[in-house]
């Protein structure tokens, strides 16, 4: 699970693996998420319409094989 904070302009910020399952792969999924990240815009969370920082948690899943 990796925890993050969502920009007033969709980047992403101050990412953190919440619980991770080690072996390389907590590293791998923050480089993959800024990777994405700098190729696709989130969209902000919104308070009377008026975008605004927000924190978003996301579940990856790895599979072996």
């Amino acid at each position: 699970f990796l925890v993050f904070t969502i920009e007033k302009d969709g980047t992403i910020s101050d990412v953190k693996v919440l619980r991770g399952i080690g072996a390389g792969c907590d590293e791998e999924a923050i480089r993959v998420l800024k990777v994405a990240s700098e190729k696709v815009k989130w969209i902000p969370g919104s308070q009377r319409g008026i975008p605004v920082r927000s924190k978003f948690n996301l579940a990856i899943i790895f599979r072996l094989g």
